[in-house]
């Protein structure tokens, strides 16, 4: 197929809006499309390329409806699914993939050098939300009973966040020399001898590619984010996952998590240094996403999800994933929306390293750029899909090919 496909399927409606791309050489050319029931034919000058949809997609070619043309995109129509899709993939979330009394090693994401060896939890505990202390005055009618504590863990302890999860350091099957901290003041310590002052930040850092991996929240406690480190049962070893995909994929599970847990569907993308980066509203998770790069000629055209499509995977790609609308902060940006959003409590603020929110920003800078024109706004937003089936923390993906 000369300039390739991209269909967009919801589970919820069974229906899907199919976009063929327009040929690169010569847009303007009269093209006839024939769908079936699992496959696409394209007709144009003379040529035919047809492209079989997934195995579990099966459109009902009756209901092809809204044919349109629009300039920089292609062919737009929308079409009913004959049966439902595939159901979504059940990902791993960190919650069920660290299980007590059972080892694991904790790798740095970026290198895969080794941070934590043959750690065994007593006890995997969820962590209330960050502001849970701020509302206690509304809950009781007396001072505030946890004013002087603090929840930390105990030795063989692991707390999970919303972003993060916090363990004691001072086990031994911590590798000290896998990890240097500084704080941003430039003080270097090593892993054996904290000195920390009050209220300074303290950054963990990976000795081997300088990415920072959490930050010190005592002089016995790590907080790791979830977007820097990759834990695998000790039986198993490092695969290494290209970085666009697991961060867009941790991100997702957290956004389905939060929204399903909390029914919030707005965010907040912080930084470690306190800053606004990026607000995320999500549209819709019951999305299925269907790619063709289509002929050699179209390679040159971004992808949607870039280096996750690669040639290995065939004609046609099949993703899970969430459809978020989003808005930069960086540089005073958008700044009274943001202002605006911060003051909302049913807003939902996730932290990561601020390197990683830029990297992030990015990313979906890129794939926005990626989708056909007429797709990459709505009002003032800005469109993203991310692929929401996550990595299970064993390092295998869990995105099913249908």
């Amino acid at each position: 197929m000369a300039g390739g496909f991209l269909m967009e399927i919801r589970r919820g409606t069974q229906s899907a809006l199919l976009v063929i791309r327009a040929s690169a050489e010569d847009p303007g050319t009269p093209v006839e499309v024939s769908v079936s029931a699992d496959s696409l034919e394209v007709r144009s000058s003379g040529s035919c390329a047809p492209a079989a949809l997934p195995a579990g997609v099966r459109l009902a070619p009756s209901s092809c409806r809204g044919l349109r043309r629009l300039p920089g995109d292609g062919l737009h129509l929308r079409v009913r699914l004959r049966r439902p899709p595939p159901p979504a993939d059940l990902a791993f979330t960190l919650r069920e993939s660290l299980k007590p009394h059972k080892k694991y090693v904790f790798y740095c994401q970026s290198c895969g050098d080794i941070i934590v060896k043959d750690r065994k939890f007593l006890r995997v505990l969820p962590l209330p939300s960050e502001n849970w202390n701020d509302l206690v005055e509304e809950w009781c009618c007396h001072p505030n009973p946890f004013a002087r504590s603090t929840l930390r863990p105990q030795h063989d302890d692991c707390f999970l966040g919303d972003t993060f999860f916090m363990l004691n350091s001072g086990n031994e099957s911590h590798v000290p020399e896998s990890l240097t901290c500084c704080s941003e003041t430039g003080h270097h310590a090593s892993q054996s001898g904290f000195n920390l002052k009050s209220k300074e930040n303290t950054r963990v850092i990976c000795k081997r590619c300088k990415k920072m991996l959490g930050e010190t929240i005592s002089s016995d406690t790590i907080k790791y984010y979830v977007t820097e480190v990759i834990i695998q049962p000790s039986e198993g070893s490092f695969s290494p996952i290209p970085r666009s995909q697991f961060v867009q994929s941790m991100v997702a599970q957290c956004l389905l998590e939060l929204s399903s847990a909390k029914s919030t569907f707005r965010f907040t993308v912080k930084g470690d240094n306190g800053k606004t980066y990026i607000l995320i509203w999500l549209l819709n998770s019951d999305t299925l996403l269907v790619e063709s790069l289509g002929s050699s000629s179209s390679l040159s055209v971004l992808t949607l999800f870039g280096d996750i499509f690669m040639p290995s995977s065939g004609p046609v790609g099949t993703w899970n994933a969430v459809k978020v609308l989003y808005q930069p902060c960086i540089k005073c940006r958008n700044k009274d929306f943001a202002d605006a959003w911060e003051n909302d409590m049913g807003v939902h603020p996730l932290k990561f390293p601020s390197e990683t929110c830029l990297e992030l920003l990015l990313m979906l800078g890129l794939s926005t750029a990626s989708l056909p024109p007429s797709l990459r706004c709505m009002n003032s937003f800005q469109i993203i899909y991310h692929v929401s089936t996550a990595y299970s923390f064993s390092g295998l993906a869990l995105r099913k090919k249908f």
